[in-house]
């Protein structure tokens, strides 16, 4: 038989086409029943999943599979780390010099806190406008407290001032701050000129001082080559004087010893004349010469004044 024509036979039965397109509307039916009546959800991670019946919190869910009923309600509310920006907010010092500065705030829902921060102020844990309006007050009150000059030395101990109270501000909406940053921190046009000039100023001040130590530095330095050099000098004058002193006393001990020596010498000669003298008179035989020449010696003949007065006498 041709399959064309069992088709062609069943599509001239009347009742063919309203039965399948029943069959179809129920199938539907229940895909859309299940799909309505289907328990089984899932939590996102970084998020909790609040459970409502009827508008009232009935739990809280975390990460993963959870089971829904058809009377309950699944929403799914964010605890990751949000951020909340504050450009040019305004604030005046306490010698009141107004203040701009642009700030960046991260924080998070505290996990504890989902349930009251999703009944009292967010359905999905986005509290930006309620961190930026807490972020503008508490700039305008830390700023309160510093005066200028100290706002722009003490930027760290501001900042974590800033932290401090937005921390203790923004734990009533059940948020908890991570970080602030700060940026294009700045006062008004006349006190930055101002502050620059001041700056400017003490510049010159400390190239001045600078200058004066360095000159100091260098007399002094000159003073101390001068010091040392007239103590070289010294040294070298002492070092010569005694060197002259040592030399003078051993030559004056080397001519003390060297008159000993002469005076010794010149006894130990007229001793060996008068020996010479003894052995001549101890051989001679009492004879005169009878020649003399000029000159030639006469022993025992003293020939002087002296002598011969004593031999006129004798």
């Amino acid at each position: 038989m041709d399959v064309r024509s069992l088709f062609a036979r069943g599509s001239d039965t009347p009742s063919a086409a309203p039965g399948l397109l029943r069959k179809a509307v129920t199938l539907l039916a229940v895909v859309a029943l299940l799909w309505w009546l289907w328990p089984l959800r899932t939590v996102p991670t970084g998020h909790r999943g609040v459970i409502t019946v009827g508008g009232a919190i009935k739990g809280i869910e975390n990460e993963g599979f959870t089971l829904i009923w058809p009377w309950q309600s699944l929403s799914i509310f964010n605890i990751r780390a949000e951020e909340a920006t504050v450009e040019n907010a305004e604030g005046s010092t306490s010698d009141t010099q107004p203040v701009k500065v642009s700030l960046t705030v991260r924080y998070s829902i505290q996990t504890d806190k989902v349930a009251e921060v999703f009944e009292k102020y967010s359905r999905d844990g986005d509290l930006q406008s309620y961190v930026q309006t807490a972020t503008q007050e508490v700039f305008k009150a830390v700023t309160a407290r510093y005066n200028a000059p100290d706002l722009i030395a003490k930027r760290a101990a501001v900042s974590g001032d800033i932290v401090t109270a937005l921390r203790a501000k923004l734990a009533i909406y059940g948020a908890q701050v991570i970080n602030v940053d700060m940026r294009n921190f700045s006062f008004s046009q006349d006190y930055m000129s101002a502050i620059n000039q001041k700056v400017t100023q003490e510049q010159l001040r400390l190239a001045a001082e600078n200058k004066v130590r360095t000159v100091e530095a260098e007399q002094k330095q000159k003073v101390a080559i001068a010091e040392a050099e007239a103590t070289a000098l010294k040294a070298k004058a002492d070092g010569e004087a005694y060197a002259a002193l040592k030399a003078a006393t051993a030559q004056a001990e080397a001519l003390k010893i060297q008159n000993a020596a002469l005076a010794q010498s010149r006894e130990v000669l007229e001793l060996r004349r008068i020996e010479v003298e003894k052995i001549k008179a101890e051989r001679w035989n009492g004879e005169l010469p009878q020649n003399i020449y000029a000159g030639a010696p006469v022993p025992f003949l003293n020939l002087n004044h002296e002598g011969a007065a004593k031999a006129g006498k004798n």
